[in-house]
């Protein structure tokens, strides 16, 4: 009874650890989850093969599409349970420790497209930023009340998009089957004159169920970690630092929102998220 009882709770703490990306920046302005494809719950995706990989299962389209340029500064931000903000909790707990990644898909209208027929392209990872003592990228985004922060790439082509931002927790992911995948995508157009198309990959393709970075046993002393997926195009993922992570707040905690919003924000909107 006693055994049932500690697996139970095992099971009850792991799933109150779940948790989605909801909310996006642009530039510092809160576009809230005006064109986000909310996925229908904060549990996550285990099969590399499912179509629920690219945009998670039972995500909604969105009537927006939020408008970003090359070279804008852009944040998704994670929280365990839809609609809260609060910096009180971790993005996401219970030892959920992994790699951050975010994709991008250039498609024909992004309130239509089907990300599992999309052509992906990264744009930005961060898998162990030290290893003094291991530090992941999943605890930096907690250090930063769930936000993570990119750049999108310049030059790319004008037009809509997906954007797909992701957490792969390895918590369990020693079998193959173990590793969590948690992603929500988002609906953009971008402006500009760029002409550049990068390589792409198709999700579901990418990864492999016995990927060095998916079929992995975290609790050893790791002093490098292979990022599932293809190299982010125009930028680098972050060295493995050997000096401990600064674990100080990089993002201004104190103006975090409390509500969400489901409409775009005013033209002229000015940014405040950033410290």
């Amino acid at each position: 009874m006693l055994l049932l009882f500690l697996a139970a709770a095992s099971f009850i703490a792991s799933a109150a650890a779940h948790a989605t990306f909801q909310d996006l920046w642009i530039n510092g302005v809160d576009y809230s989850q005006a064109c986000v494809r909310l996925p229908a719950s904060n549990s996550p995706v285990t099969s590399v093969s499912t179509t629920d990989l690219a945009c998670n299962a039972g995500a909604s389209s969105s009537p927006n599409k939020c408008p970003v340029n090359p070279g804008d500064v852009v944040t998704v931000e994670m929280h365990q349970q839809p609609g809260r903000r609060s910096c009180a909790n971790e993005a996401i707990g219970g030892n959920h420790y992994g790699p951050i990644t975010v994709y991008m898909a250039k498609v024909s209208d992004a309130t239509t497209a089907v990300g599992s027929s999309s052509a992906w392209f990264k744009v930005s990872e961060m898998g162990l930023p030290s290893d003094n003592p291991d530090y992941w990228a999943t605890e930096v985004m907690n250090d930063n009340c769930g936000h993570y922060t990119f750049t999108v790439p310049s030059g790319i082509a004008p037009g809509d998009y997906l954007l797909r931002a992701e957490v792969i927790a390895l918590h369990v992911a020693s079998s193959v089957g173990g590793a969590q995948f948690y992603m929500s995508c988002f609906q953009l157009t971008v402006g500009g004159s760029g002409s550049t198309n990068p390589p792409t990959v198709s999700i579901p393709g990418a990864y492999g169920a016995s990927d060095p970075g998916i079929l992995i046993n975290i609790y050893q002393q790791l002093d490098a970690y292979t990022i599932p997926g293809p190299a982010p195009y125009g930028t680098t993922s972050p060295a493995v630092a050997a000096t401990a992570w600064p674990t100080t707040a990089t993002w201004n905690t104190a103006l975090q929102p409390s509500t969400t919003a489901t409409t775009l924000p005013p033209a002229g909107a000015t940014g405040i998220g950033k410290a």
